[in-house]
């Protein structure tokens, strides 16, 4: 099984997604997405994000509350990825176990 904390540069996205590479810019563009640069400077996303064919149940919203909150995109991709034993696991392993009430709880606490 892929990692899912593993970076992936947007066309690998696009293909997961079964979509066009301009549909992954509007994504990013509307907030239903964020990403951060890999140390080749190429923009990447966790594959976490988009791994079931679909972005991720419930990540708008918590990307929109980080937001609100004076996160960047880099620092969003990092509080989704952190290890937080009171979850278990992270944040994004919580939004892809259909755990998105306690995540946007948390987002919003963590933003204010």
């Amino acid at each position: 099984m892929p990692d899912p904390t593993e970076l992936i540069p947007l066309p690998d996205a696009a293909e997961l997604l079964g979509i066009p590479i301009t549909k992954v810019h509007q994504l990013l563009k509307d907030g239903q997405l964020v990403v951060t640069t890999d140390d080749a400077g190429r923009r990447v996303l966790p594959r976490a994000f988009v791994a079931g064919g679909t972005v991720l149940k419930a990540l708008p919203s918590v990307i929109t509350l980080l937001r609100d909150g004076g996160y960047t995109d880099s620092e969003i991709i990092d509080w989704l990825l952190r290890a937080d034993d009171s979850l278990p696991g992270t944040p994004v392993q919580a939004l892809a176990e259909n755990r998105g009430t306690e995540i946007k709880r948390r987002a919003q606490a963590a933003a204010f």
